[in-house]
């Protein structure tokens, strides 16, 4: 079975998770420099399989999308031509990152270590696999 692969984009950095084989967990994969990140999703799935590319969206609280779309945007766009193979899912990263922190403080993360915004990526992330995961099992 193949993989769901998540995307928390941004303009410096992304956060990826990955699901396992059977599609039950959500794992926190890295964080990648946005430069880098479509040469690291080719080389990715060369070697893993992957159908579905789940991405965080982030709306505001009346639910219309940020302004920050003006940056993921073309990147999906671009994700979409570049693998027309795998669908791309969006999915709302409202929170993700508060989310995140608390989790990194809930886990036992020093202070000095949850100022790691490469972690926080990655945990968020992980949180927006998650909550899909979540949605299609309902």
């Amino acid at each position: 079975m193949a993989r769901f692969l998540a995307i928390d984009y941004g303009r410096k950095r992304a956060g990826i998770a990955v699901t396992d084989p059977l599609r039950i967990i959500a794992n926190s994969l890295t964080t990648v420099m946005t430069q880098d990140l479509f040469p690291f999703l080719e080389k990715y799935f060369a070697g893993e399989p992957v159908d579905t590319i789940v991405v965080g969206y982030p709306r505001q609280m009346n639910n219309m999308p940020s302004e920050s779309v003006v940056f993921i945007d073309p990147f999906i766009k671009k994700l979409r031509k570049t693998w027309p193979d795998k669908k791309v899912v969006l999915m709302d990263e409202r929170f993700t990152s508060k989310m995140a922190f608390q989790t990194m403080i809930d886990g036992g993360v020093k202070k000095k270590d949850r100022r790691n915004k490469e972690l926080l990526d990655a945990i968020s992330a992980t949180i927006i696999l998650q909550s899909y995961m979540d949605s299609i099992q309902k």
